[in-house]
């Protein structure tokens, strides 16, 4: 199977923490939940896919490419979302939208207008009049109306509704049984169980588990048959 994400050895040093050789990858059309306790490395971790933040070493393939020396080319094919991205508070939805789209290409306003139809946006509302479960619903129609093969999403469904969730798990599978490959970090495990095939946990910095959702969910079986409760369990049992 093609290997949309390639990470060996990343690594990066704050004062008082650090990236330590985080290493994993996601193949075509899979879906990826990543998995830690807040300041686990989750959003340190994508933020060095994309180069937001600069790793002290280790190497990024996405599409088989280097991220070094095709960066402009890979980010046109990638669609990215998180919660805590701000935008100019008095301009209008339809004004970012008219902004992001001519940075791409590939850009579709049929795609455009389909999710923010979806998603009950209002094109002419100001960002400052917008909730932020519809903030995030803003980043994932930006995301997602570029035709982007690679979606990196940091808590993409924080502060939406139990509705807008399942909404949203539906355009996943949706989109992953199409060939995207998407990867999302999340602290809402009922998401992963509903549309993750693969889980990657992070603990301080470092990858304790990458597997199947199947396997994280037979290696604990028959005493543990949540995610919710193997992700506690791991935190506890690690802290030991």
């Amino acid at each position: 199977m093609e290997k949309v994400l390639e990470i060996n050895g990343l690594c990066k040093t704050y004062p008082g923490f650090a990236l330590k050789n985080v290493s994993f990858s996601i193949e075509k059309g899979s879906i990826m939940g990543f998995v830690g306790r807040n300041g686990a490395g989750k959003s340190t971790t994508l933020r060095s896919i994309l180069n937001f933040v600069h790793p002290d070493s280790g190497s990024i393939k996405i599409f088989g490419m280097d991220f070094k020396t095709a960066e402009d080319t890979i980010k046109q094919k990638i669609g990215y979302a998180s919660s805590g991205t701000d935008y100019y508070p008095r301009k209008t939805v339809g004004q970012i939208i008219a902004c992001t789209r001519n940075f791409y290409p590939t850009w579709s306003d049929e795609v455009c207008k389909t999710y923010l139809e979806k998603f009950n946006l209002d094109a002419s509302k100001k960002i400052c009049q917008l909730s932020e479960g519809m903030k995030v619903k803003l980043h994932l129609v930006l995301a997602l109306s570029h035709g982007a093969e690679l979606l990196i999403l940091d808590e993409p469904t924080s502060g939406l509704d139990p509705v807008s969730r399942e909404e949203l798990v539906i355009i996943f599978r949706k989109l992953a049984s199409k060939g995207v490959t998407i990867l999302f970090s999340t602290h809402i495990t009922s998401d992963l169980e509903k549309c993750a095939d693969h889980i990657t946990y992070i603990k301080k910095g470092e990858i304790l588990a990458s597997k199947t959702i199947e396997e994280f969910l037979a290696d604990y079986a028959p005493k543990l048959t949540t995610l919710e409760d193997i992700m506690v369990h791991l935190e506890v049992e690690t802290e030991e």
